[in-house]
């Protein structure tokens, strides 16, 4: 792509870069085959060579970002999977953020826009604040057609996704380490996150207990929270960074220590994010050479556990499990066959979903400020879930365990949940009234507690 930037503009770093990543597009338009918005609306504008045409335009003028142009880049989920498909390697990724940032700071959002995301931002990363508002949530449901009513569906789709049922409770949150009883096999840091924590709180302590099986300390580090996506996704760059450069004193401090293997993560959302956190710390000082180096050991769960042997399952189950693979984790990070893989060693029947490579609409907060297109996904994701006749559905990311269950009466559960199940942890939340369909072999099951260290 011919790009018209002027000598003085591409003094700027950001625009500079905006310039090299444009000159990579072809205008081929393969993109748009795989890109959510446009199979589902099927706007030039809404795919990603009608949103890089806008950008460029954008960015070159150098103009406040029109309220049609905002719009257009609004409705990108940031799914990815343009660039799984672009075959010239375009960076969409980061283009798309200079573009929110640019619309961040020059746009004319409503003022209702501008409250609902900066609530989002407020609430969501600080799990105290997101406890507060759950216990609030079943209210708000029952004053979701008034929000529609007058015009605000965000709000409606905010207490719509929220569980019917107050969510279990941790057995373990941290900061602490959580340490096998057995003989020590390696030592890891595990990203608690914020949301997850809060909506689904038996992820972290389905991954603390096989890993303890397998002898490895698992540590949640003080001063380690939010990894700084949701803000990124917006347009907040400051916010993530703010975010990131904790999580990376955080676990710095732990690394120095000496002996971690690994950055965990066990939402794929975050993992993204965590694995890009070299490129956005790179102009902190302080600490851009030690977010490289996090960066690089950061690993989703599966793609760990892919490469440990943790040993033979000790429940075989004949559960038929569709696997939806999430967008963050096969577009952002490429990890496709690792959780699949470890789900069939596991003895489950895996399940490959029709158009895998969708979106589900989930996208962070994206079925909240965009619920009408969130909506369409979820449905079409759903209907292709539902032509395979599963007893579960498994995903390594909790926007889309929360925006399926919203649409399916079958079980959605993290990937983990499943693993920790065949080898010896509790029923995962959900498929209590399937776990007859399983063969135990009878072993003494120990709670988190019992691997949490001085």
């Amino acid at each position: 792509m011919h790009t018209s930037f002027s000598k003085e503009q591409l003094e700027n770093p950001e625009i500079a870069r905006a310039d090299r990543i444009l000159r990579r597009c072809v205008h081929c338009g393969l993109c748009t085959a795989t890109c959510p918005t446009y199979v589902v609306l099927g706007d030039e504008r809404d795919s990603p060579r009608g949103r890089i045409y806008a950008i460029k335009d954008m960015l070159e003028k150098g103009i406040e970002a029109k309220p049609e142009v905002s719009k257009h880049i609004d409705r990108c989920l940031t799914c990815l999977s343009c660039m799984t498909t672009c075959p010239s390697g375009v960076d969409y990724m980061h283009l798309v953020e200079i573009a929110r940032g640019h619309i961040e700071k020059t746009g004319n959002r409503s003022l209702k826009d501008r409250l609902i995301r900066r609530a989002l931002t407020e609430i969501v990363p600080y799990p105290r604040r997101f406890r507060w508002a759950m216990r609030a949530a079943p209210l708000g449901r029952r004053l979701a057609p008034i929000f529609r009513a007058l015009k605000i569906p965000e709000l409606a789709a905010m207490v719509e996704l929220a569980p019917a049922e107050a969510p279990r409770s941790a057995r373990f949150r941290g900061p602490g380490t959580a340490s096998p009883t057995g003989v020590r096999t390696g030592r890891v840091l595990l990203l608690a996150g914020c949301a997850q924590q809060v909506l689904r709180p038996q992820i972290n302590d389905a991954t603390i207990r096989l890993f303890a099986r397998g002898g490895i300390d698992v540590i949640v580090a003080n001063g380690a929270g939010c990894c700084g996506a949701l803000s990124q996704h917006i347009g907040r760059e400051e916010e993530a960074i703010k975010f990131a450069r904790a999580n990376v004193a955080a676990w710095s401090k732990e690394i120095a220590k000496g002996g971690v293997d690994a950055v965990i993560i066990n939402t794929s959302g975050c993992g993204t994010t965590v694995k890009d956190y070299g490129h956005l710390l790179r102009h902190e000082t302080e600490y851009a050479k030690r977010a490289k180096d996090i960066a690089a050991m950061a690993k989703d769960v599966t793609e760990f556990l892919d490469g440990h042997d943790f040993g033979a399952p000790k429940r075989w189950s004949s559960l038929k499990v569709a696997y939806h693979s999430a967008c963050s984790l096969q577009h952002g990070q490429r990890v496709i066959s690792q959780p699949k893989s470890l789900l069939k060693k596991a003895g489950f029947t895996v399940l490959d979903i029709p158009e895998s490579h969708l979106c589900c609409g989930s996208a962070g907060i994206y079925n909240i400020v965009q619920p009408e297109i969130a909506g369409a996904l979820r449905d079409r994701k759903a209907a292709n879930i539902k032509s395979l006749r599963p007893d579960v559905v498994a995903a390594g990311n909790i926007g889309c365990i929360q925006q399926l269950q919203t649409a399916l009466d079958i079980p959605v559960v993290h990937t983990i949940e499943l693993l920790d199940w065949a080898h010896g942890g509790p029923v995962p939340q959900g498929l209590e009234g399937l776990a007859k369909y399983s063969t135990d072999v009878p072993q003494p099951e120990r709670s988190v507690e019992d691997y949490i260290g001085a």
